[in-house]
């Protein structure tokens, strides 16, 4: 099966996360590969380690450089297009060995907006997806295709949000 979590609100690799704990609570491998989020700490990365949850059962693999020309982001535009191919490449492997259950490509519809990978590799690296696997394409901005491919989709829509505000994100809620 695979699923959409797309739209400009809050709670699309959340309910990625979500989809994991329910899949590691039955045993079943869950990997998340990230393909913006950078090298620094969140919630997430802490969770299995801090509780002795094995790295078979529920990984989550930073790939990204962080976000794209922002937020103090100077790297060149192909250090970020070739993180996220070795983001797409390592998906095309883990796919392979058969060993997870569910395996998220979170923020995989950024990287493609972002024009670091495109739709049609995308495509091609889903297009054998198992179907009795369960794959997951997160971020803003999903691809009419990726929508059209998946057997379920869902819109997060921003009602209000303290950035808004000028408020920066806050740990335990953003990371």
């Amino acid at each position: 099966m695979i699923i959409v979590f797309t739209g400009n609100g809050k709670g699309k690799t959340t309910a990625s996360l979500g989809q994991m704990v329910r899949v590691a609570g039955r045993g079943k491998g869950a990997l998340m590969i990230q393909f913006i989020k950078g090298p620094w700490i969140s919630g997430e990365d802490e969770f299995a380690k801090k509780y002795g949850i094995p790295a078979d059962i529920f990984e989550v693999r930073k790939m990204g450089l962080g976000f794209v020309g922002i937020l103090g982001d100077n790297l060149p535009i192909e250090s970020h297009r070739a993180a996220a191919r070795h983001a797409l490449d390592a998906f095309i492997q883990e796919q392979l060995s058969g060993k997870w259950q569910l395996i998220v490509l979170d923020e995989v519809n950024v990287a493609v907006s972002l024009g670091l990978i495109s739709e049609d590799d995308v495509l091609s690296a889903i297009r054998d997806f198992p179907e009795d696997r369960l794959l997951i394409l997160s971020g803003r901005g999903a691809p009419q295709a990726f929508i059209d491919r998946a057997d379920l989709a869902t819109e997060m829509r921003e009602l209000k949000h303290p950035f808004q505000s000028g408020k920066a994100g806050q740990a335990l809620v953003e990371f």
